[in-house]
């Protein structure tokens, strides 16, 4: 059934009648990454007003593919296990040359973990449990109907004069988080622009509904027969909806193709026949661009409105959630003098060296994708041709290099040599099943020392945790080491790692996280 998009109730806002007192955080915009935003300071104690232009999730899908990483980060802030049940749920991908399958991928091919590889599911589904999320907690004030039409900033805050449509009225935060999209409108009244690279080309999304029994897998096709010389993506969603986008060329109009009676033909040629219903239909271009930085004084910008993609890989919802990740503990600790502000630092330069992975991966599968004449077509019509015949070739096939953590230098952090390399310092601690839950699940909000097949000193300021080592949390943590005592981060980044340490260790590592070093 089509999806019931019912509007979020506006409600005049306090300052509409008399000054409001000075918030601690504002956040403009309440898609997924803004909502996230406010349920991730909302469980690290900090209160944030999310200041919205409409009323109603995001018409169409849009976002859809949610990988494991996002997953643990929506499960930690009360939706995971929602977007879970209702996603489909898939690990496989497959890409094609024409009919002949060139090559496929297992993301998540060993058990133990508690989210899977991906799930599909439309960003309203998203958004939806994600506001209902935020109406119940008391530290999130959401405000629908108000658009912020200026900002101001000095050394103490940030101020906004938001519309509604019973007047305006002026609010004022100690920050400012941007989560307004890739058109920013935040961005553009403080005259910041986006560098990077606009391809010259277009991709038509369409979302059909049908019956189907295409299999719960990720399918890309180069040249295929229905849409010759082009490529081809299809995903499958929850309610028989699927998700099909096409190349269209640079020279494409985007209201024509948007156009019932130029779509439906397209599809009717991928799928077969004509027993579907247009549900969505979107045309986009090609960009891998960003914000020079991210943090500017009091106002910080978050997910698209600091950085994008094209959409292949699915780095932009996924890379938006990490921004989250990176920012919510920090920021909570520096309004809770926790932290120096300049621990916010520390977000910029992790979270640019994680959009310029996304943008590297997202660039070099666009150019697979969509080659120049010359060298760049000669190469990834050579690189086809193999693949249908050479192994060695088939991981040189990119249809988007599916997202997953970056993992953040940290020159200096304490790393003990023979342990393994799926955990060390500046990646995300690995889950593990406990034998009475999971890893991820007994992290808690702070640091963590994590104590595994040992004790471990008890150090001021982080909580301990001591598990005994399970084949996977054996296989994931200590390799051929017999013990290991980790420091996690707020964030469930690993800062730190021995195979034997003292307390003066571990409090001159955990004092360089809140320093931002």
């Amino acid at each position: 059934m089509p999806y019931d998009y019912r509007p979020f109730p506006y409600v005049p806002p306090r300052g509409l009648s008399a000054a409001e007192e000075k918030k601690s955080v504002i956040i403009v915009g309440a898609g997924p990454i803004g909502l996230a935003m406010a349920l991730e300071l909302a469980r690290h104690g900090t209160a944030s007003v999310v200041l919205d232009d409409n009323n109603v999730v995001s018409v169409g899908s849009r976002a859809i593919c949610w990988s494991k990483r996002s997953l643990e980060i929506l499960d930690r802030i009360g939706v995971g296990a929602r977007a879970a049940d209702k996603g489909v749920t898939w690990k496989v991908g497959r890409t094609f040359h024409r009919d002949a399958e060139v090559f496929n991928f297992d993301l998540l091919p060993e058990d133990g973990h508690k989210m899977p590889a991906f799930v599909n599911l439309q960003q309203y589904y998203v958004e939806q449990f994600l506001v209902e999320e935020c109406q119940a907690n008391d530290l999130i004030d959401l405000r629908f109907k108000n658009r912020v039409t200026e900002v101001a900033q000095d050394a103490d805050g940030a101020t906004v004069t938001v519309e509604t449509p019973d007047g305006a009225y002026d609010l004022s935060a100690d920050y400012l988080i941007a989560c307004d999209g890739a058109r920013s409108p935040v961005r553009s009244m403080m005259g910041l622009e986006f560098n990077g690279e606009l391809f010259e080309e277009r991709f038509l999304i369409a979302d059909i509904e049908m019956e189907a029994d295409f299999p719960s897998e990720r399918r890309f096709w180069f040249e295929p027969v229905f849409h010759p010389g082009q490529s081809a993506l299809l995903h499958k969603q929850p309610d028989n909806i699927y998700r099909i986008d096409l190349q269209l060329g640079w020279d494409a109009d985007p209201e024509v193709e948007k156009s019932p009676e130029v779509v439906i033909p397209r599809i009717e040629k991928v799928v077969g026949h004509s027993d579907f219903r247009l549900d969505w239909v979107s045309v986009y271009t090609f960009q891998c661009r960003r914000l020079d930085r991210f943090v500017h004084d009091r106002v910080i910008f978050v997910g698209d409105s600091a950085h994008v993609v094209s959409p292949f890989g699915a780095r932009g919802g996924n890379g938006g959630l990490q921004d989250v990740d990176a920012l919510g503990w920090r920021l909570a600790a520096v309004l809770q003098g926790r932290a120096p502000a300049r621990a916010l630092a520390a977000y910029d330069r992790e979270r640019q060296f994680g959009a310029d992975e996304n943008i590297a991966n997202s660039t070099r599968a666009t150019r697979f994708m969509t080659p120049a004449d010359g060298i760049e077509r000669l190469f990834r019509d050579q690189v086809l041709a193999l693949a249908a015949k050479a192994d060695f070739a088939r991981p040189m096939v990119n249809s988007g290099r599916l997202s997953k953590p970056c993992i953040y230098p940290l020159p200096g952090a304490p790393d003990a040599p023979g342990l393994p390399g799926v955990s060390r310092p500046g990646a995300v601690a690995p889950d593990a099943p406990m034998g009475n839950g999971w890893l991820i699940d007994a992290m808690g909000t702070g640091p963590v020392v994590l104590a595994i097949g040992c004790d471990a000193p008890g150090i001021s300021g982080a909580a301990a945790l001591h598990v005994k080592p399970t084949p996977e949390i054996a296989r994931r943590y200590l390799g051929d080491a017999s013990q290991a005592i980790y420091l996690i981060r707020p964030d469930q980044v690993i800062a730190a790692r021995w195979t034997r340490t003292t307390a003066d260790d571990i409090t001159a590592a955990l004092a360089a996280i809140w320093e931002g070093v």
